[in-house]
């Protein structure tokens, strides 16, 4: 789904790189209510697994595969403004270090691929929360559905882009159908990778899990006109301790997916290059260089390492670890600015 650079002309590529910056503007504001000290080195390993899983290319049809956009997992897991924050940066580190997605395009694809689907799945997420039986099985169900609408909703999106800045004369019609049908397939992958990382942490952490908050919340009774907390039937767990494991184990699956499994994805196409492909969509694409082309990562290797299987993997424990760092740090910041606009207060 990363858009490169000539698929959208240069006056609407300015409009998305302008709405994208606000929604970051926003988002960053809106990070400092999620964030807190445990929560905000959690949410740097969540763009780092994104960037990891995003390497993963799975087949979806013939000669087409898919990968993570993770705008889902993202939000159910550290909150929609975070969310957004996340896939920037993913987005950031793969445009300037391994030319993925074009930099004219860094606008269009944190539009595309994460305020839409951060917006969608977390709507969708939320609603389906309030209506089913308040029980992890229930958040775990509600990320499966939500991470797959969120793709096609994703691809959508970017048609209507397309539609108003589109650099080639193409059916939208069959750019429409061709780009929600194989993403409704990459849907069910996402919807799968969602449903397990976010089962996986409830498992263990629940109370790390931003889209479980309340789940525990007490029963109400109505004594004399008013609302009272009833009597838990059993004693309080005890207070979690600090996250530690679990962002270790984190890191170092993170580091496991992109080093040595990442060898093992789908060489084919993702959506958006098939659909380009077949539809004439990438026509002026190749008169465009990436202005990272010549970086010593660029296409997922090392420059100089001729061994496939070391460079790719050497590439993906460099991309983990810059994407962490980047993370990390970008949400220590929020966090610290929340708690000093506490203390002002």
């Amino acid at each position: 789904m990363h858009v490169p650079d000539g698929f959208i002309n240069a006056p609407v590529s300015a409009v998305a790189g302008v709405v994208a910056a606000g929604a970051v503007a926003v988002s960053l504001r809106g990070a400092r209510r999620e964030l807190n000290e445990r929560t905000a080195p959690l949410a740097g390993l969540v763009a780092a697994f994104v960037f990891a899983v995003q390497m993963l290319n799975f087949p979806v049809a013939a000669g087409t595969s898919g990968h993570l956009l993770g705008g889902a997992l993202a939000a159910i897991l550290v909150g929609p403004w975070t969310g957004v924050l996340c896939i920037a940066v993913v987005l950031l580190m793969q445009g300037v270090l391994f030319a993925d997605g074009g930099l004219t395009a860094l606008g269009v694809n944190i539009d595309v691929m994460g305020v839409v689907t951060v917006v969608t799945a977390y709507a969708l997420f939320r609603g389906l929360v309030l209506v089913l039986p308040r029980t992890r099985r229930s958040v775990t169900l509600a990320s499966f559905v939500a991470a797959l609408v969120s793709v096609p909703a994703s691809a959508a999106a970017f048609t209507l882009v397309y539609a108003v800045g589109g650099t080639t004369d193409v059916p939208l019609g069959k750019v429409l159908t061709a780009m929600v049908g194989v993403h409704v397939l990459i849907g069910i992958g996402e919807a799968v990778i969602t449903m397990l990382t976010v089962g996986a942490v409830l498992a263990v952490r629940p109370d790390l899990v931003y889209g479980a908050r309340g789940l525990t919340a007490p029963l109400k009774l109505r004594v004399g006109g008013e609302l009272v907390d009833a009597a838990p039937a059993t004693p309080a767990a005890p207070a979690q301790g600090s996250p530690k494991k679990l962002w270790i184990g984190g890191v170092v699956t993170a580091l496991v997916l992109a080093g040595f499994v990442s060898f093992y994805a789908s060489a084919s196409p993702d959506g958006l290059e098939k659909v380009a492909a077949d539809q004439g969509i990438d026509a002026k694409a190749e008169e465009y260089e990436h202005a990272t082309a010549d970086s010593p990562l660029a296409d997922y290797g090392v420059r100089g390492i001729a061994a496939e299987r070391l460079s790719g993997g050497l590439a993906g424990v460099i991309g983990v670890g810059a994407t962490l760092a980047a993370g990390t740090g970008v949400f220590l910041v929020v966090r610290r600015r929340r708690t000093a606009a506490a203390e002002s207060a």
